[in-house]
């Protein structure tokens, strides 16, 4: 059971957006953290992770470790490049079976009525160039680069203890967010919040939570 708290990330109004060929992306870089296992043991070290394929390793002076996320209750990393602890937990859900399997998700904002998560992949831009592009202002990328590779997210909320996969549409946040929908909408056009940028959605939240 996730505990109820608020979670400042570290890049609460930015996006992790903008990476091309030849960085590194969060996920291929070694950060300080600890791995929580199932039994509550904890491993301090360098921990690298892996969400597509839910394992974490861990890196210690005996060498490195990998844990699956069936062994993982959680883990958390200092991420030193924007200055901030993230935090994972696993999660049973469903990702492409029809039954539910442990499911590592990053934990964004966390309250006693609805918490956001969100789950990253790294994906090639194939976009076409020109700021007239179909997707060149769609605000989960950066400028358009064509052939790059780009850090995608999915996100998730869970509310009435269900996981909810969301697809970046006004109408569907507002229908989670259905008892407060009104009270949320006023406050989105007033701070002129989007409802498909990552900073935004957890201001949306936390908002969601507190007026609750």
């Amino acid at each position: 059971m996730i505990k109820t708290a608020y979670i400042t990330i570290f890049f609460l109004l930015s996006s992790l957006h903008g990476f091309s060929q030849g960085n590194q992306f969060p996920s291929q870089v070694w950060h300080k953290g600890q791995v929580v296992s199932v039994n509550g043991q904890v491993y301090q070290g360098m921990v690298k992770y892996d969400l597509e394929n839910n394992v974490v390793q861990l890196q210690t002076q005996s060498g490195v470790e990998t844990f699956g996320s069936s062994n993982v209750s959680q883990f958390e990393i200092f991420d030193e490049v924007y200055g901030g602890i993230r935090n994972f937990y696993t999660l049973p859900y469903s990702l492409a079976a029809d039954y539910e399997t442990p499911v590592f998700f990053e934990i964004l904002t966390e309250g006693d009525d609805i918490v956001l998560l969100c789950r990253e992949q790294i994906v090639v831009d194939n976009r076409r160039m020109g700021m007239y592009g179909p997707m060149a202002m769609n605000p989960m990328w950066g400028p358009a680069m064509g052939g790059a590779y780009r850090l995608a997210f999915n996100y998730f909320f869970i509310k009435d203890g269900k996981i909810q996969k969301y697809s970046l549409k006004k109408k569907e946040l507002l229908d989670i967010l259905g008892d407060r929908a009104d009270e949320v909408d006023l406050f989105m056009r007033k701070n002129r919040l989007s409802h498909d940028k990552r900073g935004d959605l957890l201001r949306i939240t936390a908002y969601y939570n507190q007026i609750k």
